[in-house]
């Protein structure tokens, strides 16, 4: 088979351009069919909020915007990230301080999801 440099060009511009174009699941139904008994959905999707990120950099801002928060007492919280679902864990002096803290755990960039498990620590 002789397949010339044209060919080939065509070939890889057809191959790379849906690769560019995002995901492609078969069997989700859209309406469109292929001629091939498969019928191709496109899914898109925005990531500007849900950037992957190391665990580290994501732990370390949501440390950053504990501390920065506003009344909020920040000494007794601990923070784990693990692919942008970040965990509070330990304790806050007053009960509104938990709400405010997961706030500014969701508010870093590459936060998908906050667990918060803060508890209330009385300061008798």
């Amino acid at each position: 088979m002789n397949v010339s440099g044209a060919s080939v060009k065509i070939y890889t511009i057809l191959v790379m351009v849906p690769m560019s174009c995002g995901p492609i699941h078969a069997g989700a139904h859209t309406g469109g069919n292929t001629g091939a008994g498969t019928t191709v959905h496109r899914v898109a999707y925005s990531t500007s909020r849900l950037q992957n990120r190391p665990d580290s950099a994501v732990s370390r801002d949501v440390r950053s915007a504990l501390r920065r928060t506003p009344s909020l007492d920040a000494t007794g919280i601990r923070v784990r990230a693990r692919l942008g679902v970040v965990t509070l864990t330990g304790w806050v002096p007053e009960h509104r301080q938990i709400a405010l803290a997961g706030n500014a755990a969701r508010s870093v960039r590459g936060v998908r999801s906050v667990a918060n498990q803060l508890t209330l620590r009385n300061s008798r």
